[in-house]
């Protein structure tokens, strides 16, 4: 393991590592950057935190390097000698162009294959600013020439950590998503098909559409929590103007929380509730299903 400030030395006696993590930090990177150290894969981890590094630097097999996406010459040498890439950034209103530049980074560098993380239903003329900038991303590296696998989880379990305060203070959370079904999926399940795409081969030109194996409503998920946490949890449906007002409360920029109120317009709609067999066809194994979710994170909601 080695940690590096925009330069690449691995440790005397490692394999230099070909494979780049982007967005290590975050939900789904920690979790894929685990499944890599267990599996015994090298990999390169770019950051931009020094408590970041050093986390990730404990891992076994792991080279950090300094990067910033937006920075040509960090991200330059932060794929030196990489041949396949994942690329996953910050939800922000730069996030369209921080991955185009990438992309363009990476065909300059030599990058093989490049494993993107996309969004269920990702469509150039979506209403929803996020599916917009993911399709138009998703064309860049098509056209760029590299290998891609493009990976479209639905919502994500692991989004419900978001409402964790007032579950926990208040016994209830809130969306304005009525009764619609959705069919979400859980995020170590989609770092397993990330970690798949990457190590072995045949992933190359395929798209996987990840989904839970079952549509739930709000209500439905707030009934398997409850069973889970051993209390009564609701779920309360609200006017979109009313869960704009306190995404904004809570300090969310407004690019974002207008984004995520097109996103919960989209899954009102029922628009996200089928059930793709994405996981499996890409690991050989079922997604957890939502009470999975609730039963390992229980202790975050008591």
């Amino acid at each position: 393991m080695n940690t590096t400030a925009n330069s690449i030395s691995p440790p005397s006696g490692a394999k230099t590592p070909t494979l780049l993590i982007t967005g290590a930090t975050g939900s789904i990177g920690a979790e894929l950057t685990k499944l890599l150290a267990d599996q015994g894969v090298p990999f390169r981890a770019m950051v931009r935190s020094p408590k970041d590094a050093q986390m990730l630097a404990a891992l076994p097999g792991a080279d950090v390097s300094s990067g910033d996406f937006n920075d040509a010459g960090s991200l330059a040498t932060a794929l030196q000698g990489i041949e396949r890439a994942f690329l996953l950034t910050n939800s922000s209103e730069q996030a369209e162009k921080q991955q185009l530049d990438f992309v363009a980074e990476a065909q300059r560098a030599g990058v093989q294959h490049i494993v993107k993380l996309s969004q269920f239903a990702a469509d150039a003329n979506s209403p929803v600013r996020f599916l917009r900038y993911h399709a138009v991303v998703e064309l860049a590296i098509r056209e760029s020439g590299m290998a891609f696998t493009f990976l479209r989880p639905n919502l994500f379990m692991q989004g419900l950590l978001g409402f964790r305060s007032s579950i926990v203070e208040q016994g209830n959370f809130f969306a304005a998503v009525g009764d619609a079904t959705i069919s979400l999926v859980d995020v170590r399940d989609i770092a397993a098909v990330a970690a798949a795409a990457l190590v072995e081969p045949g992933h190359e030109g395929k798209i996987y559409t990840l989904t839970g194996p079952q549509a739930l409503t709000h209500a439905e998920i707030a009934d398997e929590l409850s069973k889970a946490v051993g209390r009564q949890i609701t779920f309360i449906d609200v006017p979109p103007a009313a869960m704009r007002a306190a995404l904004a409360g809570v300090g969310f920029p407004d690019w974002q929380a207008d984004g995520l109120i097109e996103d919960y317009a989209h899954y009102s709609r029922n628009e996200a509730s089928a059930i793709e067999a994405g996981v499996e066809d890409a690991t050989g194994k079922l997604p957890r299903n939502f009470a999975d979710f609730a039963r390992d994170y229980a202790s975050y909601f008591v």
